[in-house]
């Protein structure tokens, strides 16, 4: 039976002086009030933000130079998300491009699309989305039938994206698409393409979530062309680009740090010292246990970045960070609910309210994101050798 590999790792003095770097960065946002600090913040879209966290080198800093870069270490990079996300910064315009498109396109992408799209993600101007789930297909990826066909230098794309978070803002997406003949295990015949959203042929629908926000999407391609020079790794690769692409997406601290700010929250609410008289032992204890599953899931995530900085590609590492970690993001609501007397209001009087009522709203799309849990639970059963 296979094994799985979450080897310890050290911040280098690199990583650690950064931290101090981004710690003072994001204090000077807070005392100048440029934000306010929220709950599942990378998925607040504030393209000033962005651009000020590209100027300070915040932002595809794994990337050579030559592509607007700063060639820090992937733990680097992995200390400044945590710190973005502790802080509750709104890092939703640059998110997706900076943990996955960026690095996609830097090592599958031609020299024309690196030269033309990774500085300006770099500088915080130039944001993506994710061209992944289909209509009536959920998190079962190999069932895609979107299709490029090729006409000349260019490829064709016919077909429609779903739950495509915040493609009404940002400038494109990496489409995955149907090239050829499936074969007997659904995974040939798949290529990636990056798809610029303003192109003719693109229609985008707003569907609006249960809380009233807009932030996904249903995206059609009625006979949208893409250059070549466009394409993401060679034809009929794609299976093996996405999955790639999805170990960046799910091993990351967003996948368990959406509701941090709820859980020091709940801290403050109960009092800072549990087992003083004014804290029970079961509010002692349910702090506690979140606390060490925290602390575990940092590990197991800052050991998937040390694998990815290897060159590896840890999907199955990565898809039980993601499934662990939004199982434990569900559940920072739950027990804070317990110790919350009253009607939770998204807009009551104070904080812990007000995130424990934004994070009520949105918890349950939690282990939807990034691919549901019987997904990855397959994709760890079959990476360990069990099915």
């Amino acid at each position: 039976m296979a094994e799985l590999r979450f080897p310890p790792v050290r911040l280098p003095a690199e990583a650690r002086a950064v931290r101090e770097k981004v710690r003072a960065f994001l204090r000077d946002e807070l005392e100048a009030g440029r934000f306010t600090p929220d709950v599942d913040s990378w998925g607040r879209f504030d393209p000033e933000f962005s651009r000020r966290a590209g100027r300070a080198g915040f932002i595809g800093m794994t990337w050579p130079k030559a592509y607007g870069g700063g060639e820090y270490s992937a733990l680097s990079r992995f200390v400044v998300a945590c710190e973005m996300l502790a802080a509750g910064a709104p890092c939703g315009a640059h998110w997706i491009a900076d943990r996955q498109s960026g690095p996609q396109i830097l090592r599958h992408g031609s020299e024309l699309a690196r030269r033309t799209l990774l500085p300006r993600i770099a500088a915080g101007e130039c944001y993506f989305a994710i061209g992944m789930s289909e209509p009536n297909s959920g998190s079962d990826l190999a069932s895609v039938r979107t299709r490029a066909r090729r006409e000349g230098d260019a490829w064709v794309i016919e077909g429609s994206k779903i739950w495509t978070s915040r493609a009404h803002q940002v400038h494109y997406l990496i489409a995955l698409t149907r090239t050829g003949d499936p074969g007997p295990d659904r995974h040939q015949g798949l290529t990636q393409f990056i798809v610029d959203l303003k192109a003719p042929g693109v229609i985008i629908r707003p569907i609006h979530n249960l809380a009233g926000g807009h932030e996904f999407n249903e995206v059609f391609f009625d006979r949208v062309r893409v250059g070549d020079e466009w394409r993401i790794g060679e034809v009929g690769e794609g299976w093996r680009m996405v999955t790639g692409e999805l170990a960046f997406e799910r091993s990351g601290p967003d996948r368990f740090l959406s509701d941090y700010r709820l859980l020091t929250a709940l801290i403050d609410h109960l009092g800072v010292e549990p087992g003083a008289e004014e804290v029970g032992a079961e509010e002692a204890r349910a702090v506690g246990r979140l606390v060490a599953h925290l602390g575990a899931l940092l590990s197991m995530s800052q050991a998937v970045a040390g694998l990815l900085a290897a060159g590896e590609n840890p999907a199955v590492e990565a898809a039980l960070v993601k499934d662990v970690g939004t199982r434990f993001e569900r559940e920072i609501p739950e027990v804070a609910r317990r110790f919350f007397s009253g009607p939770v209001r998204s807009g009551g009087a104070d904080y812990f309210e007000r995130a424990l009522g934004r994070v009520m709203l949105h918890a349950p799309s939690y282990t939807l994101r990034g691919g549901t849990r019987e997904i990855l639970r397959g994709i760890i059963a079959r990476g360990l050798g069990l099915r």
